[in-house]
């Protein structure tokens, strides 16, 4: 019986290094599939989730209770949105702390969809931002129906082995609930008198809102589409008096800021104004009080009415 051959040194080290090179080119992400969908804030989170299903995997970077012009993304995080097969974001300037990683992914190729530029942009109201697209659509059940089906198409065309009747319908169930989320809201919002639908936020987020549903937009504590900027004394002085000429009932500050600001305006205003809180830009956790798209606009309703109806 002959002895078994003994493999000569070079022809293993041969084997090795070829193994070892298919091992690295399968690994290299630029030539594998890209797979699964990447979104940045929570909110579309929350839409992307229920348009998918189960048909892929989804990534949300923002986490909950987060400011979406600050968070930020781990070196691990921004690895996830190069290898994507299509990445959701809001887009118009919103997610400040991320725009350069999208950025990369798009001169990488991936795929990417900006929604806010997708869904008819209204433009800021505000002195300090007059004129520029606000990015808060989402306040707008309509423009959110419309977001849910741009997202749906997308998934389908980029998003390889989705099955595209599933993900069609999974829309079109989601937009039923959306339209009697907007229904129900126009419902509650007509319990307020005219002369009482007037808005004072912590900074300016609800301008869709008050355009669908018909409020006036009296100011913002920070006059201005981004929680980084800041108001100086003369914006806080001039919000608070003309929040003392309207007579507006309450000021409406986001669950996940400080409400020192308008409290101080408040203050100055020199009338007794309740500080509403609102789920503005973020999802809570599963125990807070918005944990989905469709519970933070309930919330934000009962509150609006409560905090402009009472006496």
């Amino acid at each position: 019986m002959n002895a078994p051959r003994t493999p000569h040194p070079r022809t293993t080290a041969l084997a090795l290094a070829a193994a070892t090179a298919l091992t690295l080119t399968a690994c290299t992400p630029d030539e594998g599939p890209r797979t699964g969908v990447v979104v940045t804030t929570n909110i579309l989170g929350d839409l992307t989730r229920a348009v998918v299903g189960e048909e892929t995997g989804v990534t949300v970077l923002m986490k909950p209770d987060a400011d979406p012009h600050s968070f930020g993304v781990s070196a691990q995080e921004a690895a996830l949105i190069e290898d994507a097969a299509l990445v959701v974001h809001n887009g118009l300037g919103l997610e400040e702390g991320v725009a350069r990683n999208v950025e990369a992914a798009e001169q990488a190729g991936v795929p990417t969809l900006a929604v806010g530029e997708a869904v008819d942009p209204l433009p800021y109201t505000s002195d300090e931002s007059e004129g520029e697209p606000d990015p808060h659509f989402w306040t707008d059940p309509e423009r959110v129906a419309a977001a849910v089906d741009l997202i749906a198409d997308q998934v389908v065309e980029q998003v390889d082995g989705v099955d595209a009747e599933a993900v069609r319908a999974n829309a079109e169930a989601y937009g039923e609930e959306l339209r009697e989320l907007d229904a129900w809201m126009s419902a509650e919002f007509d319990t307020i008198p005219e002369g009482e639908r007037r808005l004072v936020t912590n900074h300016h987020v609800f301008g869709y809102l008050a355009d669908r549903y018909g409020f006036e937009v009296i100011g913002a504590v920070i006059p201005s589409g981004t929680t980084l900027a800041s108001p100086s004394a003369s914006d806080l002085e001039s919000l608070a008096s003309a929040v003392e000429a309207a007579g507006v009932r309450a000021v409406f500050a986001d669950s996940s800021q400080p409400d020192r600001l308008a409290t101080v305006m408040a203050e100055q205003a020199g009338v007794d104004i309740d500080v509403v809180p609102l789920y503005s830009e973020s999802l809570t956790g599963p125990d807070g009080g918005a944990p989905t798209y469709l519970d933070m606009m309930r919330a934000n309703t009962d509150a609006i009415v409560a905090g402009l109806t009472a006496p």
